[in-house]
């Protein structure tokens, strides 16, 4: 069962929701645009925590500053990269290596930037990063990229950009499609649930499918 947690960050508390694996592994989760009604709450960022639940591994989502019960006010996509790294911290004190971050839509994008910026210590999945509406052409660049996850039909990660946007990579980095997902994945999560517990990840055990559901 999560745990209410409180994380501690430069300037603010972050609300967060922390639950214990019975195996290796824990994951960070980060959620979507802030100023669009954007939560730990969301569909994407529950359907992440049960697929890496199911694998066995700890998970750690939060709200970014100004979100739900976590203070401060929005940080123009700064802070939240501020916010990413406590919120690692606090899963790495709490959670057994292997570590991974798992950022959808804005944040994606924060992870990106976050990773880009030294963050390490963990690899990155990025789901749905939003090409389309935030600069995001150093994609190809982010260090510790695990992989992305983006819907077939998503008008914001367009996936011809997105395919042109990484192949100046110079190690390719695995691209998984949901079919018939746009950005938001809406009655798409049982799929999304089940590529992202069988994704196949650097340092982490083989996952282990059991019957447990999205939703």
């Amino acid at each position: 069962m999560e745990q209410r947690v409180a994380i501690s960050g430069p300037e603010v508390i972050l609300e967060g929701r922390f639950q214990a694996g019975r195996g290796v592994g824990g994951v960070v989760v980060a959620h979507p645009h802030p100023l669009y009604g954007g939560s730990m709450d969301n569909n994407v960022v529950w359907t992440v925590r049960q697929a890496f639940g199911a694998r066995g591994a700890s998970t750690l989502r939060f709200n970014f500053r100004g979100v739900g019960g976590s203070t401060g006010t929005y940080g123009q996509g700064e802070g939240e990269v501020e916010d990413l790294r406590a919120a690692l911290e606090y899963l790495v004190q709490h959670a057994s290596a292997p570590y991974l971050v798992v950022g959808y839509s804005f944040g994606a994008a924060v992870a990106a930037q976050a990773f880009l910026r030294g963050l390490g210590g963990a690899d990155a999945v990025l789901i749905a990063p939003p090409i389309a509406l935030m600069r995001l052409d150093f994609l190809s660049q982010v260090p510790s990229l695990a992989g992305i996850v983006v819907g077939e039909w998503d008008d914001f990660c367009p996936l011809a950009a997105l395919y042109g946007l990484m192949a100046g990579r110079p190690v390719p980095v695995p691209i998984a499609v949901v079919p018939q997902a746009d950005h938001f994945f809406g009655g798409r999560e049982e799929a999304l649930f089940r590529l992202l517990r069988d994704f196949p990840l650097p340092g982490w055990p083989e996952a282990s499918p059991r019957p447990e559901a999205a939703h």
